[in-house]
């Protein structure tokens, strides 16, 4: 029953991973980290079915695979996770190769060893022992140093985030992580230093992880925390995944423009964030920022800049700005609008203030409103 369980939540993290990473509707460079995370998750509980069924015994050469230290992945993808849902400024200062060092040299030990002690390739010399116990206390230093630096780092990494939904669901679930992790840290080192017999304790320790897996699945696809748009969701469990803008079709199971080098003009997102301005007229929303449109586009806020930028050559103000200019010239050439103020044409039109109307209207038309005004007449 309990080596069950383990295979479900394998199978479970396994497809999980994949659907995060396949889908255009939850892909997105955070939720492929954690993608990476689920499937190391199931390698860990693989290894550990192997353990339980004396799979080792039949089969030497898995140890391979098993002796490498899976578990100096899970804070890494835990890291990556959260810091590529925050500001680009914040994310580019992160020295993130650095987070594979202790991963990188785990295996490459276990694997010089095992080609030896397993594969029997060639023998380590006894000279060379002590070099090897030398490096094996590096990487028991490693493992019982890192793993709980990179994971509180990652919790101040968490205050970065802007958005409050966003923010709790990065904090359960990073909780979790954490949780399994220092179990089995202390587990681990409790059967190390004691001499203790960690099996019933290790057991309840990889019971939670499955319950991560199972949870992460129901709130990440069920309850929509990996993708903002809720019709969009809609739209994909109804298997419906094309969406259609007066006669503009998007495909949403295509390649996400995203994660395509060539950003032009006939980029399907700009497309889209042109209709929402001159069909939905989103930019009269006073309180419209990057945020927003990213979650109606579904992709990153730092993504809109970068299209709006590379597409326009202005930033993502300006150009909303340009749209909120020219709905008010609309205004003053209507005789609809003659008895308005211009402050209120520039209210109406998204200004938050006369300041910034009077200033984005100068730097458009290179008059001021009131010039504008009379000269138009």
């Amino acid at each position: 029953m309990y080596t069950t369980l383990l295979n479900i939540a394998i199978f479970q993290g396994i497809v999980l991973g994949l659907l995060i990473l396949k889908s255009s509707l939850f892909n997105s460079n955070s939720n492929k980290y954690l993608a990476y995370l689920l499937f190391t998750l199931s390698i860990l509980f693989l290894n550990y079915v192997f353990e339980l069924e004396d799979a080792y015994t039949t089969y030497p050469f898995l140890r391979f695979f098993d002796d490498v230290e899976w578990a100096l992945l899970l804070p890494v993808f835990m890291f990556l996770f959260i810091i590529n849902r925050i500001d680009d400024t914040v994310k580019n200062k992160q020295k993130i190769y650095l987070c594979f060092i202790p991963f990188a040299f785990s295996a490459v030990l276990h694997i010089i060893n095992d080609l030896d002690s397993i594969a029997g390739i060639y023998t380590i010399p006894e000279s060379a022992f002590f070099l090897i116990q030398i490096l094996g206390l590096i990487h028991f230093i490693l493992v019982v140093t890192f793993i709980p630096f990179l994971l509180i780092y990652s919790c101040f990494m968490i205050r970065h985030l802007k958005d409050s939904q966003e923010k709790k669901w990065v904090i359960t679930i990073s909780t979790l992580v954490s949780f399994l992790l220092f179990s089995w840290l202390i587990t681990a080192l409790t059967g190390i230093l004691l001499n203790y017999d960690i099996s019933s304790p290790m057991r309840a320790v990889a019971l939670f992880g499955t319950f991560i897996i199972h949870w992460t699945a129901y709130m990440g696809i069920y309850k929509y925390k990996l993708a903002k748009n809720k019709d969009a969701i809609s739209n994909f469990l109804n298997n419906d995944l094309t969406i259609s803008y007066n006669g503009l079709q998007i495909e949403e199971n295509s390649t996400p423009e995203e994660y395509r080098e060539s950003i032009t003009a006939d980029n399907l997102y700009f497309q889209k964030l042109e209709l929402l301005c001159k069909e939905e007229h989103i930019y009269t929303d006073s309180t419209l920022n990057r945020e927003k449109v990213a979650e109606r586009l579904g992709i990153s806020a730092g993504y809109v800049s970068q299209i709006v930028n590379t597409i326009t050559g202005d930033n993502f103000a300006n150009y909303i700005n340009n749209y909120r200019v020219e709905a008010v010239k609309e205004m003053i050439s209507n005789s609809e609008y003659e008895n308005y103020n211009l402050l209120a044409m520039g209210l109406e039109s998204g200004f938050t203030s006369k300041t910034t109307f009077y200033k984005a209207f100068k730097k458009v038309t290179g008059q001021t409103p009131n010039e504008y005004k009379n000269t138009s007449k």
